[in-house]
């Protein structure tokens, strides 16, 4: 199993908030260039186009990265596609790809965050056809150097090259849902590889989607070595699980209760928390230990996971306490995942 950690390049955390975006965006690739020195597997940069998050442009961010790192793959997490140009994305990518030699991935979904829709113009009642059509072409530039396309979102493209081309033949194309069960469906029919954004509750109840995409790609006639499955989930390791609950938990409830504010989900308690960090909750908070637990745990649940990411910059932890758990993640987490 992979493991990496997923961020939105916060700008919210240090103390009283008082950091610059110039040190929050050094500090993230400094994050980025020591989780490729200690082994992480993979790095993804969300999108979003608020101001508490610096990752509207996030294969500039992961160019950058890539300049500073050798092997950690680069990902997007996610890229909110039906906001989107797919040429730009591809080209944006295939850039990405050769900067990095072949460690270019995208992660594509609708968005769970809407400011992009009137951002950039589009109808939030075209949500899913948007993401349909556009992945639709995205693929199709993929895999092919000359393109011809039509659709209803866009101009047609009539057997026009798109440049440059990434360097690996197909570049990975993760399909990064939530919990409908037409998006877990969409994936396996496709045969592209799955990342599940889990956030809330008990993580085995994905198992039922998790097995429509299985079953889904089967139809399709995907081989079950090629539909990858990989969880995004929030969390945290630090060196006891008594002292990672003691940092994470504080920023947690506070940032999640303004998003529930924002969404209407209920405030954030510490009964709720002790819930979330429990054997089936979904939070990864605790020693490397714990957290290696729950993570195989998870794995069993769902019928196998290839991939894991933290989402770790949520919660108002400072730059030493987030370079402390990639450390621990690398030299401690990860042996334990291989063991296991």
């Amino acid at each position: 199993m992979e493991i990496g950690i997923d961020s939105f390049a916060s700008a919210m955390y240090g103390d009283n908030n008082t950091l610059s975006s110039v040190d929050a965006m050094e500090q993230l690739l400094q994050r980025i260039e020591f989780a490729d020195q200690v082994g992480l597997d993979v790095f993804g940069i969300g999108e979003h186009h608020k101001k508490e998050f610096l990752d509207s442009a996030t294969a500039v961010i992961l160019s950058a990265a890539a300049a500073r790192t050798k092997n950690i793959r680069l990902a997007s997490a996610v890229s909110v596609l039906s906001a989107a140009d797919p040429v730009r994305v591809y080209q944006s990518f295939a850039t990405l790809d050769l900067i990095s030699k072949g460690r270019a991935e995208i992660v594509v979904g609708r968005g769970s965050s809407i400011e992009a829709y009137p951002l950039f113009g589009f109808n939030l009642n075209d949500y899913d056809k948007l993401f349909s059509e556009k992945l639709d072409l995205l693929l199709q530039i993929r895999d092919n150097e000359f393109v011809s396309w039509e659709g209803k979102f866009r101009p047609a493209i009539n057997n026009l090259p798109v440049y440059p081309r990434a360097l690996q033949k197909k570049m990975p194309i993760w399909l990064g849902v939530g919990g409908t069960p037409e998006s877990f469906i969409r994936a396996g029919s496709l045969g592209l590889p799955l990342m599940v954004a889990v956030i809330g509750g008990q993580t085995h109840r994905f198992k039922p989607l998790i097995d429509l995409y299985r079953e889904a790609g089967k139809a399709a006639g995907y081989k079950p070595e090629e539909l990858k499955v990989g969880l995004h989930s929030p969390g945290y390791v630090g060196a006891t699980t008594e002292s990672a609950v003691a940092d994470y938990y504080p920023g947690y409830s506070e940032l999640w209760t303004k998003l529930g504010y924002e969404r209407g989900w209920p405030p954030v308690t510490k009964g709720k928390f002790d819930g979330l960090i429990d054997d089936l909750g979904v939070l990864i908070v605790g020693s490397p230990e714990r957290a290696a637990e729950k993570i195989l745990r998870h794995r069993e649940a769902l019928g196998g996971v290839d991939r894991f990411t933290f989402q770790m910059d949520n919660a108002g932890l400072t730059h030493k306490q987030l370079m402390g758990a990639i450390e621990l993640i690398g030299t401690k987490l990860i042996p334990l995942i291989k063991k296991g």
